[in-house]
């Protein structure tokens, strides 16, 4: 797909510039849960509704993971339900079980079953807090580990080769657009957008939340909204502050519109870019180079975890740059590395 045959941007709120719609579209998610809860016990609806404000107010956790939390606490309460439980009080560690179980049995994964259990240990821990449960049976609750692959990451040619394949085509569209300037405009978007997640490892949300503003091209960084509403800054690279810079003086004044607002990315009608077109984009780019890896917008973010440690960067900057709240989850890149290190070394030392 060609950047002139993008498709019309999907609506998308940055947290900065959503305000109070925002508020009230998940606002409007949480009462349709509630809705959709209409055949559980009374007790049970309002222990989950309940809950589901406290993840959005008192967490400020994002919408989509309100969503999934709400999800499985949702198939826990209709089976401790259909178990004749009525009161959040009735809740014990073999409900628990029984439910998981009962997954298990229905073929869901092991990352699933985990995921599960973690929403139930969550919600038991609010009910008890809250004095619905005498005592919280989450704790007593095993959960199988997940299985941990290592993420596919690219090697720094191949992620050169992208990047470079990337300019060469913004370039192309400058030469031959013919009078058009959408097409050119929306090159330089993608070769700015593949710049900068690679250049700092943000994520797709994160990078489609940006401001103009969030950029500081004197500093050569970006102020970033992560998960929980955490701020950080990340520093930038020369060629994704040149690519900005380009794209701002060059592309994004032709898609601006009254719709813009302050985002930095446009989509191809002058709305805020919405996450999934940066994920085709992404995917289109990562799959016009042949040889490395279709890993995605997430894959760029491994990428440039994996690069940085290779380079010497030290575990805990890579953490405060990639927005992780624990270091144990930073810790799978340094797996990613020694990986690679044995590869290599199997390939070049004689006794391997």
């Amino acid at each position: 797909m060609s950047p002139a045959s993008e498709p019309a941007d999907l609506p998308a709120a940055s947290p900065r510039d959503a305000g109070l719609p925002a508020a009230r579209r998940h606002d409007d998610e949480l009462l349709a849960a509630s809705h959709r809860a209409a055949e559980l016990p009374a007790a049970l609806q309002r222990a989950q509704a309940e809950f589901g404000r406290h993840l959005a107010a008192e967490r400020g956790l994002s919408r989509h993971t309100v969503r999934a939390y709400l999800g499985d606490v949702r198939s826990l309460l209709e089976h401790a339900g259909a178990c004749g439980i009525t009161e959040p009080s009735e809740l014990d560690v073999a409900v628990l079980r029984s439910w998981l179980a009962r997954q298990r049995a229905l073929g869901q994964a092991r990352a699933s079953l985990a995921r599960r259990g973690a929403a139930a240990r969550t919600f038991t821990a609010f009910a008890h807090a809250r004095g619905w449960l005498a005592r919280d049976p989450g704790p007593l609750l095993g959960m199988p580990r997940p299985h941990r692959t290592l993420p596919d990451v690219l090697r720094q040619d191949e992620m050169a080769a992208v990047l470079e394949a990337a300019a060469g085509d913004a370039r192309a569209q400058a030469a031959s657009a013919g009078g058009q300037p959408g097409p050119p405009a929306l090159a330089l978007r993608d070769t700015a957008v593949m710049e900068l997640l690679y250049a700092t490892g943000i994520r797709v949300s994160e990078l489609c939340g940006l401001d103009v503003s969030d950029v500081d091209h004197e500093r050569r960084c970006v102020r970033v909204l992560g998960k929980g509403s955490r701020e950080r800054t990340v520093p930038m690279g020369l060629p994704a502050d040149r690519a900005l810079i380009r794209w701002r003086q060059a592309g994004r004044p032709v898609l601006v519109t009254g719709a813009s607002g302050n985002a930095l990315f446009l989509g191809a009608r002058g709305g805020r870019l919405d996450p999934r077109t940066a994920r085709r984009l992404v995917h289109r780019r990562l799959a016009a180079v042949q040889g490395g890896p279709d890993t995605g917008p997430h894959g760029l973010r491994h990428t440039a975890a994996t690069h940085l440690l290779e380079g010497g960067a030290d575990l805990r900057s890579v953490q405060e740059i990639l927005g992780h709240s624990s270091l144990a989850t930073t810790q799978i890149y340094t797996h990613v590395s020694i990986e690679r290190l044995r590869s290599s070394y199997r390939q070049a030392h004689p006794r391997a």
